[in-house]
């Protein structure tokens, strides 16, 4: 008998709406990445969705598996170093507000992490979606904001560079390599074809270059390098390799034509060849960037305690270290910077060994190791402790690597 049969529809009522709970979860993570680019005002977007997420997760229980204990261990490690390092410093409503939002974020790694232990494949899509979603609104907003249209070059734009719906361009830089890199992996393994992914790219890539950070070029060309080896050498058979190599070369010319095309515009020309300088003022003499983090280390070797969160730039003519390695013993102490170059460490340890593993989610791997592998290298040369896609980037590693061959089956209970 057939299920009409035997239940059949009663007139006068309609059919039942019915929504599953993994629909809804999706939902909210697709929100999650969508919000993540916003960053222009505290709280952002991004911590509302999180707590949204947060909550649905919660009413239907979520697993943490062992394997992440290392992960929350030495976030814990280098959040409680960084408590104890604001002890001083209570009466600095900044460095309090710094202090809160490094717990906050150690939160939504472990959580990011606890999630991916059921439907593995279909919530880094999701996420995956949300977040070009979430780079094309930044990207164009970056373009609005560098060519003044509207006059929106004042919201947009800091210091002629473009900075789109971040404060800072280091920052919006760094956050649409992830994007780039996946749509450039989905062309190179078929998944988009060639026009389509160039269109798709545009935007973001545009607003990148735009930005003119010199760490986002360099994390770019890496992950995107890096990305590439790991895809063919992984890849399932020669036809797949060969379509690899093909499509690196037909992208790679398109992308040197669309340079060639910007560098045309004289204004683009100059700002591109200032900042293309690896000889920066900001960074010479005893007083520059890389004088100050010299200077640093010796007075940290005596400050168990760190110098306190935030209180680096007032030792050093109001600069940050630009460093994060150092920034975890000035603003963390001696707990917080071991911690933290502790979990890195370990986060290569487990980059490493999962980009191998064969599964369905080993291509989202790849794409994500790629591109925080080269993040943990980049920051030497920024403070990236606060940034949210790193510690997005950190529970999606450590997430994945804890699965189990059981793990991450679909989940779609009504």
């Amino acid at each position: 008998m057939s299920a009409l049969a035997q239940n059949p529809p009663q007139e006068g009522k309609a059919p039942r709406l019915r929504v599953s709970y993994g629909a809804v979860k999706r939902g909210t993570l697709w929100l999650l990445g969508a919000s993540s680019g916003l960053a222009l005002v505290e709280p952002s977007p991004y911590e509302i969705a999180f707590l949204l997420t947060l909550f649905v997760f919660a009413l239907t229980g979520i697993r943490f598996s062992q394997k992440l204990l290392p992960l929350a261990v030495l976030l814990l490690g280098y959040n409680l170093g960084g408590i104890f390092s604001l002890i001083p410093w209570m009466s600095d409503g900044d460095s309090v507000r710094f202090t809160a939002v490094s717990v906050y974020l150690m939160i939504t790694a472990v959580f990011i992490a606890g999630i991916m232990s059921q439907d593995a494949a279909g919530r880094l899509e999701t996420l995956r979606r949300g977040y070009l979603f979430a780079a094309w609104v930044a990207g164009f907003a970056a373009i609005l904001g560098y060519f003044d249209i509207a006059g929106l070059g004042s919201v947009f734009t800091l210091y002629g560079r473009a900075s789109g719906t971040f404060k800072d361009p280091n920052v919006l830089g760094p956050y649409l390599v992830l994007p780039i890199v996946y749509v450039l992996q989905r062309i190179l393994t078929g998944q988009a074809g060639m026009m389509r992914g160039l269109i798709t790219l545009s935007i973001p890539l545009a607003a990148l270059f735009l930005g003119f950070s010199r760490g986002a070029w360099g994390v770019l060309v890496v992950s995107t390098a890096m990305m590439i080896a790991l895809t063919f050498l992984t890849a399932p058979n020669a036809s797949s390799r060969g379509r690899i190599v093909a499509m690196s070369l037909i992208a790679l010319v398109a992308m040197i034509a669309a340079l060639l095309v910007a560098l045309s515009f004289e204004d683009i020309r100059n700002v591109f060849d200032t900042r293309a300088s690896l000889d920066q003022d900001y960074d010479q003499g005893v007083t520059g960037r890389f004088g100050n983090q010299l200077r640093a280390i010796p007075m940290l070797l005596d400050a168990p305690n760190g110098f306190g969160p935030l209180q680096f730039r007032w030792i050093f003519n109001q600069a940050d270290p630009h460093n994060v390695y150092i920034n975890a013993f000035a603003s963390y102490g001696w707990l917080g910077g071991l911690s933290w170059i502790s979990l890195m460490v370990a986060t290569c340890y487990v980059g490493w060994r999962l980009v191998f593993r064969p599964g369905p989610t080993q291509l989202h791997a790849i794409a994500i190791w790629s591109v925080l592998f080269v993040t943990i290298l980049q920051g030497f040369q920024i403070d990236s402790d606060h940034w949210r896609h790193l510690y997005l980037m950190l529970g999606l590693v450590w997430g994945l690597a804890a699965l189990g061959p059981q793990d991450g089956a679909a989940e779609d209970r009504p």
